[in-house]
């Protein structure tokens, strides 16, 4: 039986950011989809980027919806980038993070929670395999794909260790 086993092509520094959006017991539609549409508009702003060269460092990302709601993931460069990102006027992070603070604050309180958590990867400190799939997902999808033998055949191997 033959396996198609790859991995990922990335090298160097990687950051993983996990984002979700997680209605409360008593939400509101109006928060929720303010929500949905910012995160929305924030992708697209991202990809379009990404797909005209890569200037702000976003790598790729995709969408799941895990136990408590939606789910983004996505690969940056760096936290630098991902960070200059998320906090400048000129994209459409900050301005919606305002705009949701504002309209959570004169609520009294949000409806809706969100979360993130970011994962700092030093250089040769990820590894990945992917085995009989049509098509790459994950970072492999994010950033290509090459034989697995080319990193190591084991995962110790892959990840440097």
């Amino acid at each position: 039986m033959k396996h198609d086993l790859i991995t990922d092509t990335h090298d160097g520094e990687l950051v993983v950011f996990l984002l979700g959006m997680k209605p409360r017991r008593a939400w509101r539609l109006d928060q929720a989809l303010f929500v949905g549409r910012s995160m929305r508009r924030m992708q697209i702003e991202i990809e379009r980027d990404r797909a005209a060269g890569g200037a702000l460092g976003y790598l790729g990302g995709f969408n799941a919806v895990g136990p408590s709601g939606p789910l983004v993931v996505q690969y940056w460069r760096s936290f630098e980038e991902l960070e200059t990102y998320s906090h400048s006027t000129d994209f459409a992070h900050r301005p919606a993070w305002l705009k949701f603070y504002e309209m959570t604050h004169a609520a009294g309180e949000s409806r809706v929670g969100i979360w993130h958590e970011t994962f700092r990867v030093p250089a040769g400190a990820h590894e990945s395999i992917y085995a009989d799939l049509s098509a790459p997902v994950g970072l492999a999808a994010a950033v290509g794909a090459q034989p697995l033998t080319r990193r190591g055949r084991t995962s110790r191997e892959r990840i440097g260790a």
